[in-house]
């Protein structure tokens, strides 16, 4: 095969995965809503500008771990008004702490019809 000839057969075949992707194929790929609460507009402002609210929604930490992991993602740039601090971590606490039922994550295929 003709070197210009492997590299469009290359191309065809990343095309190819990229249209069976979600993201490419009209399905909707959606962040999970965070619960409401006085605090979930600042949760999806301050976590929101660097990952996915996924990684919110499965986590189940209690508040002294919840308070590690916001001081560190404000370390990193997460912007979170000193005033803000404790109320943020509670409404993370309240909602996403070890008493509440493991999260389970959205089927992402379609299930096969049963026969």
């Amino acid at each position: 095969m003709c070197r210009n000839g492997f590299w469009f057969v290359m191309l065809c075949i990343a095309l190819l995965i990229f249209s069976c992707s979600p993201l490419f194929s009209g399905e909707s790929v959606s962040s999970p809503e965070l619960p409401p609460g006085p605090m979930q507009a600042k949760a999806n402002t301050a976590c929101s500008e660097c990952h996915d609210t996924g990684i919110i929604v499965q986590q189940r930490l209690n508040k002294a771990s919840w308070t590690k992991e916001v001081d560190k993602m404000v370390r990193w740039g997460a912007v979170v008004d000193p005033k803000d601090h404790d109320a943020l971590i509670d409404y993370l606490t309240a909602n996403f702490g070890p008493a509440k039922p493991d999260y389970e994550a959205p089927r992402t295929r379609r299930e096969k019809p049963k026969k």
